[in-house]
């Protein structure tokens, strides 16, 4: 199992203002441990189950290099960005229209590299790790406006 930590916030806890839209809208530093020497890539996939039309994607990239243990701090990783719900590349930060939602950051490690365009979507992520992912763990951080 990997380790997702981030030294933003815990587990399941609250994540500061400035990774969300009340803030500098900027991607939380992620660190990642554990990745087993059979992954030859890493996949990142961000999203909030809670939102009200069903799970929206937050951010989506792929090919990350398997020897990444961190991602700074507003820093986007080695690797293909894909397409958030927000209908661009790259980290779309958290800004839930009500309340409190769950962050669920989701990594990955594949035994291959994905043959997927940048741009596609998390649908076409997961369908190319189907049967690749070798190893995987989260970190969910909460936010509220």
């Amino acid at each position: 199992m990997l380790k997702v930590t981030s030294s933003a916030f815990d587990n399941n806890a609250e994540m500061p203002k400035q990774y969300g839209c009340a803030g500098a809208s900027q991607s939380p530093p992620l660190a990642i441990a554990g990745v087993p020497a059979s992954a030859k890539s890493l996949a990142l996939i961000v999203t909030d189950p809670d939102a009200p039309r069903g799970t929206f994607t937050h951010w989506v990239v792929w090919n990350i290099p398997p020897s990444t243990t961190s991602i700074a701090a507003g820093q986007e990783p080695a690797g293909s960005q894909g397409k958030n719900d927000f209908g661009a590349n790259g980290y779309g930060a958290p800004c839930p229209p009500s309340g409190s939602h769950r962050y669920v950051f989701h990594v990955s490690a594949v035994d291959t590299m994905l043959n997927v365009p940048a741009g596609a979507s998390r649908a076409d992520v997961e369908k190319a790790m189907k049967g690749h992912v070798v190893a995987e763990g989260e970190l969910v951080g909460k936010y509220r406006k």
